[in-house]
């Protein structure tokens, strides 16, 4: 069978890395992908699409193969997954090939964006509380102060602009005070939303595609209060349901308001100026709208 990457994985791999190094790791990956599932002794079923945005996700019988290119960190993901064993998440059954994992197998067509939004929510919140740990010795997960400082140096660039301008400066500000005093050092999956939690067989829900790094729950808990963003920026009380949002989490969560506005702001702010940086104009004055609720 063929290995096509899917149009998701190429357009996100450019976003993040440049188009030269993805489509560079592109170009050879159909024949990694065959060699890694010869070396394996398995047979692929189907690609996934649209599949995931940083590595190929392929069905074999009874589990899955994801295959990243070493600049995206599969070894990151692969010592997260190792160390949760099960809890909470999908289990590394093992490795294939230069970058492969291969997991256990869920539901993909099955997330919990498939549930009605307060249920999704209540499933998420129990998912994600599962998945912050202590990390192990001598891990070499990144921490948060370090992956936002990058971030925070790309969105100066944006600190002048007469859209986004205003929100930046907030959104910077807020990091400045929030990584100044984080209260916890715990194991973050760094990517957590609906769309990242499947249904299981072990287990009803379980969270896959980590890109794990070590930090607060605050941190990991603000990409999930914007989820379904486009339903809440379509509605009149888009505002006040955000905010109630923040609110429900942290207090379900045990995690401080405050800190959670703040992560919430920053992460939907960098998400835009991303957006904007990309030529995505549309998803990006969306973003900042649900910001400026904050």
């Amino acid at each position: 069978m063929g290995f096509e990457p899917p149009q998701r994985l190429v357009r996100a791999l450019g976003e993040t890395y440049g188009d030269a190094v993805a489509a560079e790791w592109l170009r050879e990956l159909p024949e990694l992908a065959r060699d890694t599932l010869e070396q394996a002794g398995l047979v692929a079923e189907r690609v996934m699409a649209p599949g995931g945005r940083s590595s190929l996700v392929v069905l074999v019988p009874d589990a899955v193969v994801k295959i990243a290119p070493p600049f995206a960190r599969p070894d990151l993901e692969r010592d997260a997954l190792a160390h949760w064993n099960g809890w909470g998440a999908a289990r590394l059954l093992g490795e294939a090939g230069d970058g492969g994992l291969v997991l256990e197998r869920l539901h993909p067509e099955v997330s919990l964006r498939s549930l009605p939004e307060a249920k999704a929510l209540l499933e998420a919140a129990g998912t994600v509380r599962k998945l912050w740990v202590e990390p192990p010795a001598g891990h070499g997960f990144e921490a948060v102060d370090g992956r936002t400082a990058r971030q925070a140096a790309a969105m100066e660039g944006y600190g002048a602009d007469a859209e986004a301008g205003g929100l930046v400066g907030a959104a910077l500000a807020a990091r400045e005070e929030l990584v100044a005093s984080s209260p916890e050092v715990l194991l973050l999956h760094g990517q957590f939303r609906q769309g990242k939690v499947l249904a299981g067989d072990r287990a009803p829900w379980l969270a896959v595609g980590p890109e794990p790094l070590v930090g607060e729950r605050a941190y990991d808990l603000a990409r999930l209060v914007r989820d379904r963003v486009e339903d809440l920026v379509a509605a009149s009380a888009g505002a006040s349901a955000a905010r109630r949002r923040v609110n429900k989490l942290a207090d379900a969560l045990d995690v401080d308001r405050e800190r959670l506005r703040g992560w919430t702001l920053f992460r939907a702010v960098e998400s835009a100026t991303r957006s904007l940086t990309a030529g995505r104009r549309a998803d990006a004055e969306m973003l900042l709208e649900f910001a400026g609720w904050l």
